[in-house]
């Protein structure tokens, strides 16, 4: 799963990966044991980025394989969460090693493609614009 962390200014959290030759993607990873997927995605931000948030909605559940991520040998379903930002401040882990702001034509180029495609972060801006737009799946 993913969270989409959207500011006021209309900014989306994203973080840099160690892994993956230091890519940039939405803060996010696998539902821990116990725990729903939006604790999860809100775990998730707060540990891969040190900014609290909130869950606004759930955006996209969408197969990796029918998005266009690189293939793999299984199947895996991801959830996209449209997030906001209820506090915190940037802080890198183990798993991250930047942590940065970023609007919608300021996404880096250098995007961890197994994680986060251009075409989801287009959809998670305009969730954002529009929040009575419904869930999407495939």
């Amino acid at each position: 799963m993913r969270g989409a962390v959207i500011d006021e200014a209309g900014r989306i959290l994203m973080v840099r990966e160690v892994v993956d030759a230091g890519r940039w993607t939405l803060p996010g990873g696998w539902v821990d044991v116990n725990q729903t997927p939006a604790e999860s995605v809100v775990r998730e931000v707060r540990e891969e980025s040190g900014y609290e948030a909130r869950v606004r909605k759930l955006v996209g559940v969408w197969d990796r394989a029918r998005q266009g991520h690189p293939p793999l040998p299984f199947s895996i379903v991801k959830l996209f969460f449209l997030c906001m930002p209820t506090g915190g401040t940037a802080t890198t882990s183990q798993e991250t090693s930047e942590v940065g702001w970023f609007g919608e034509d300021e996404i880096p180029a250098d995007l961890s493609l197994g994680r986060t495609l251009p075409h989801q972060l287009r959809r998670m801006f305009a969730h954002w614009r529009d929040p009575a737009l419904p869930t999407e799946y495939d």
